[in-house]
């Protein structure tokens, strides 16, 4: 069955691997940018464009409304590139801001068009220390301080929007480390690596697999436990995109 998709962040590592992927297996996907430079690529790729910024709570709610979804899928955020540590300081602030007001403004939006599914990503290396693998029962790590505290709160925003707003369905992705195209780097981390087609595998099913909830999706490491999504999603991290 085809659902209607609003993709906000379709230009994002994530959504340039995601878009395509919806297209194919045939939903209409209508993919948000905050540059009229990215809506000729992801029209090419399979999406209807539209340019708003998540912060323009009215015109973010006109885009979604038009857009009719079935699903909202969240993969909104504000990182160099090459995650500089010289800039990191700022997109921390500009993401966490994103994960919070930019959370809000896309819940209500959603709900107003009647979606009933909303997808987001979030972080897997969220959790207070405590022994691992973490299992997506266990606490995130609300007394983070400094730059990692600013994370946090906005990590914290984005779960229970997500999770918090009925009638929406809501459904939080943790993802691991990326890599792969568009991403950092092109090898996996030591930590919980996962490949950007991997992600966005995992978000395609989440439309409409699996009970509304927490899933953390990595390759198998011994931080983050990651059964849970394999098991109720059918997700594999193997998963990658034909060239």
């Amino acid at each position: 069955m085809g659902y209607r998709i609003f993709l906000a962040g379709a230009s994002g590592a994530i959504g340039r691997r995601l878009t395509p992927l919806l297209h194919s297996a045939g939903h209409y996907v209508c993919g948000s940018t905050r540059s009229e430079a990215n809506a000729d690529a992801l029209r090419a790729l399979g999406a209807d464009p539209v340019v708003v910024d998540v912060f323009d709570a009215p015109a973010l709610s006109r885009a979604v409304a038009s857009a009719r979804p079935d699903v909202v899928i969240h993969q909104l955020t504000d990182l160099p590139k090459d995650l500089n540590p010289r800039e990191m300081g700022a997109a921390i602030v500009r993401t966490a801001r994103i994960r919070s007001e930019g959370t809000r403004n896309l819940v209500r939006a959603a709900i107003a068009a009647g979606a009933h599914r909303l997808v987001a990503q979030s972080i897997a290396w969220a959790y207070a220390p405590g022994a691992e693998p973490h299992g997506e029962t266990d606490p995130i790590d609300t007394g983070a301080e400094g730059e990692n505290g600013i994370n946090m709160q906005g990590v914290i925003a984005l779960e229970d929007f997500t999770l918090k707003s009925p009638p929406l369905e809501g459904v939080v992705l943790r993802y691991g480390q990326l890599y792969g195209p568009g991403t950092a780097s092109d090898r996996p981390s030591n930590s919980a690596p996962i490949h950007v087609d991997a992600a966005a595998y995992a978000a395609l099913l989440a439309i409409d697999h699996g009970d509304p909830g927490i899933y953390n999706i990595a390759e198998s490491n011994r931080h983050v436990a990651t059964e849970k999504a394999r098991a109720e999603l059918g997700w594999t991290p193997d998963f990658r995109l034909r060239a």
